[in-house]
């Protein structure tokens, strides 16, 4: 903030009175940059000195090599479980972490359900932390599996041969083709 455009026209050339305002203003600067730095704090979307103290209180294990975006994503994933799981919890849980569609198929017969992607093809690549997270969720007498999308041989036969020779396996099955 630069106060010395807010003081009256005789302070001009004042040298004393504009190093008070630089002084000031480099203050109000520093104190609004702490306070928007200590409200960034109190939400989990932009928290990031606080992450530990909300694992801590969400009960979830403290893993700092993580980054903080996964951190973030497991708090509010443990927020969005809190209380009774449903069906959609495990699919809005399932969701933040595939960025896709997701559908939660139940067989309570035999105490299991299955997330399948929809969304989006082949593997999302943060399995192993939507696995974490799940098993903190989940009720202790339910099994689950995944179920994954990919390209079929229907969908790829309307390209030659010559068209597909430069992808790779894993791109014709689950990438992007242009």
């Amino acid at each position: 903030m630069e106060l010395n455009k807010m003081l009256p026209d005789f302070y001009n050339g004042n040298t004393t009175m504009q190093e008070l305002q630089t002084i000031i203003g480099e203050k109000v600067n520093a104190l609004a940059s702490d306070l928007n730095e200590a409200i960034d704090q109190c939400f989990v979307n932009t928290a990031s000195a606080l992450l530990s103290r909300y694992e801590k209180l969400y009960g979830l294990q403290v893993d700092v090599s993580k980054s903080e975006e996964f951190r973030r994503e497991r708090i509010r994933a443990k927020i969005r479980g809190i209380g009774t799981v449903t069906k959609k919890m495990v699919q809005d849980v399932a969701r933040s972490f595939s960025n896709g569609e997701v559908e939660i198929v139940e067989d309570p017969v035999n105490y299991q359900f299955t997330v399948k992607f929809v969304g989006t093809k082949g593997i999302p690549p943060n399995m192993a932390d939507l696995i974490i997270t799940l098993e903190e969720i989940k009720p202790a007498h339910l099994t689950y599996t995944f179920e994954f999308i990919y390209r079929t041989h229907t969908e790829l036969s309307e390209f030659t041969h010559s068209q597909l020779s430069s992808y790779t396996h894993s791109q014709l099955r689950e990438g992007v083709m242009n």
